[in-house]
């Protein structure tokens, strides 16, 4: 399999982790060879309640065999897009309540910015350097991110970009700014939470300029950080979000939620303002409602404030320098890109699933199943310590 998965499909790296994959179960996935990996990944952040979760199952059978895809998203009646959307907006703020359901995170973000360029009737979007929203090009252009764009430049024109956390840049808003577009905890920057009311002190100088705040909630939403949604922990509220990832429990999915006075402006001159042709697909919404339902009925969230505790009491060591995130959002900081290399490799011989983050390269990747218990967070942890007992016995990297 590995010659054809080289040979056949696109990759994305020089030399991709290549584990041939039979079957996952809970925090687990089984390599051909049966061996088992337990997992502080879930897929990025987008397996929130395990692997081949029941509840998520049942529901996915059950809509395929009522129906799959039968119309362009918005123009029949669906009930499971219906329930998925009342759902989210139950979770919500009243300002907050109309909900587009689109196929991944990068769609999401691709809506959220068309959505306040045709309310505001302005051009310019403001993001944060080292961002991540997205791979299309309309996300790339909002990501701050210059060693991953160059590449692929002319992106869409009219980003201009801040530091996040730094208030000397809120000037940068101006009354040409149609959105202001920000992760609530910036992601591939190394897990960076914002300090000092950055979020309220952002959304207060948008309302003065007329502009719309979009927090990214891609990766913070869904139970992850201790809430139901990032912003919550951040005494904020948005004027879009945008979400996928672990919303659809393990599938494709992805949304963009504002209020429907801003929402509305998409359906008419011109219409068909956003239209996406497997947005919302049945099968998929059906496994996003199970999801949202799992994580309310079992207080996943509120679990993942106390489940972060035990990461931090069982990995501290000399080699961390830091645990950075909120939640099940975690990542170990180290000295040198080299040791954050030799940790995810080495677990990975070792049977535990860890990964990089994009931009900062010191950073170890935690963002396990919200559903891992107690035993496998400690199972982990104490292999982790291992790797890095070993590793500060070697003089290569000192």
């Amino acid at each position: 399999m590995k010659k054809d998965f080289l040979t056949y499909q696109a990759q994305t790296t020089p030399h991709p982790l290549s584990i041939e994959i039979s079957h996952a179960s809970g925090s687990y996935i089984y390599s051909n060879d049966n061996k088992a990996y337990l997992d502080f990944v879930a897929g990025v952040s987008a397996n929130s309640v395990g692997h081949n979760n029941p509840k998520i199952n049942e529901a996915i059978k059950t809509q395929v065999d009522q129906y799959t895809h039968v119309m362009v998203y918005g123009e029949f009646i669906q009930k499971p897009q219906l329930e998925l959307c009342k759902a989210l907006a139950k979770t919500l703020p009243p300002s907050l309540s109309c909900v587009y359901l689109v196929n991944s995170g990068t769609e999401a973000t691709e809506g959220a910015l068309k959505l306040a360029k045709r309310f505001t009737g302005r051009t310019e979007i403001v993001a944060a350097n080292n961002a991540y929203h997205g791979n299309t090009a309309g996300a790339m252009s909002v990501c701050g991110a210059e060693e991953q764009n160059r590449a692929f430049r002319p992106l869409v024109p009219g980003s201009k970009f801040i530091q996040f956390n730094n208030e000397d840049d809120l000037d940068k808003i101006t009354t040409k700014t149609a959105g202001v577009i920000l992760e609530t905890i910036q992601g591939g920057a190394g897990f960076v939470e914002p300090t000092n009311d950055f979020l309220l002190k952002v959304k207060q100088r948008c309302e003065s300029v007329g502009a719309l705040l979009i927090l990214d909630e891609i990766q913070t939403g869904v139970g992850r950080t201790g809430k139901f949604w990032g912003f919550e922990n951040y005494n904020v509220t948005p004027d879009i979000i945008i979400t996928g990832k672990g919303l659809g429990g393990g599938m494709p999915i992805g949304a963009f939620i504002s209020s429907k006075e801003i929402m509305d402006c998409l359906k008419d001159h011109p219409k068909l303002g956003h239209i996406t042709t497997f947005g919302g697909h049945p099968v998929i919404a059906a496994a996003g409602l199970a999801t949202v339902n799992e994580i309310l009925d079992a207080s996943l969230q509120k679990e993942a404030l106390r489940k972060e505790q035990i990461f931090r009491d069982h990995l501290k060591h000399p080699l961390v320098k830091e645990i950075r995130g909120k939640g099940l959002m975690l990542a170990l900081i180290v000295d040198h890109p080299e040791i954050a290399n030799t940790i995810v490799l080495n677990a990975l011989e070792n049977g535990l699933i860890l990964f990089w983050l994009l931009y900062e390269k010191r950073a170890v990747r935690i963002t396990p199943p919200l559903t891992i218990s107690d035993d496998e967070i400690i199972k982990g942890c104490k292999i982790l310590t291992e790797i890095l007992d070993n590793i500060k016995k070697s003089p290569t990297f000192y």
